[in-house]
């Protein structure tokens, strides 16, 4: 008899290690004259393979042609959207996965085309969607070990990384850098723009990271802080709401009134009579 004996050596780096890459869903596509394709973003990445056809992959500053054997990664809150030739129709999967970022420049997609083991990542793909339209039990578990798979094959290819925890401390320094920016001029009028333009990423990208790190968006986080100093000035001054709402930034009357109750469950005129009372008893 003979055998031969692998040991699977311990020591081996894992790439995946520090990941928390999870399965969403997965979508297979092809075109359709009812195709209707338009920039939008997503909370988590989105992996695209392009199992055939031919076609054009749409940002937000321009565009590329894709065609079989392409695989597009779209981090999270960055806007695409996709565009087949009617012609030589395009068909592709999508995986959703939470948890995945991968290092990009600012634009926030890699792009790879395969040569040499697209077919192995091919039949995962069709393993999951075997395994989804079966529904079995245990069949995200199945899915999940099978985007483990591919995410190790494509990392092995090299020159694709994932986001460093380096790059994670960057984020936690643009978005600190915004939040100080919004506890300083909150009473002034500010835009996503002007954020995004300040932290030199890009406004959905903004939203997504700055949501991650603090737990809500940039402009909720703005709402809040001049709906902080809107109780104080109800509480400690006799200006008008039409007045407190120019003083704070709000855009309008309306906007303040229907921040100040979304927030505290009352309009200003409420909270104020109530403070006014509590101040009197």
């Amino acid at each position: 008899m003979t055998n031969t004996y692998y040991d699977i050596g311990r020591g081996e780096a894992n790439p995946l290690e520090k990941s928390s890459a999870r399965l969403l869903n997965i979508t297979w596509a092809q075109y359709s004259s009812e195709w209707n394709s338009t920039l939008h973003a997503h909370r988590h990445a989105e992996m695209f393979f392009i199992l055939g056809g031919e076609g054009r992959f749409e940002l937000r500053h321009g565009g590329f042609a894709v065609a079989a054997r392409d695989l597009v990664i779209v981090n999270p809150g960055v806007l695409h959207g996709e565009q087949s030739r009617s012609e030589n129709p395009l068909e592709y999967v999508v995986l959703g996965v939470e948890g995945l970022e991968m290092a990009t420049d600012e634009q926030g997609y890699v792009r790879t085309r395969f040569s040499g083991g697209w077919e192995q990542v091919s039949d995962c793909l069709r393993q999951m969607l075997q395994e989804v339209r079966a529904g079995q039990d245990g069949y995200a578990g199945v899915c999940q070990r099978l985007l483990e798979i591919i995410l190790l094959r494509i990392l092995r290819r090299g020159g694709l990384s994932l986001a460093s925890e380096a790059a994670a401390q960057g984020e936690s320094r643009e978005c600190d850098l915004v939040r100080r920016y919004i506890d300083k001029h909150f009473k002034e009028s500010i835009t996503l723009d002007q954020l995004a333009e300040l932290a030199h990423i890009n406004k959905y990208y903004l939203v997504h990271t700055y949501r991650r790190v603090y737990g809500t968006t940039p402009i909720s986080y703005l709402n809040s802080r001049r709906i902080q100093e809107s109780r104080f000035l109800l509480e400690n001054s006799d200006h008008s709401l039409t007045q407190i709402a120019r003083i704070l930034g709000f855009s309008s009357l309306s906007y303040f009134s229907q921040s100040f109750r979304r927030s505290e469950g009352m309009s200003p005129m409420e909270y104020r009579r109530l403070a006014r009372q509590r101040g009197e008893g």
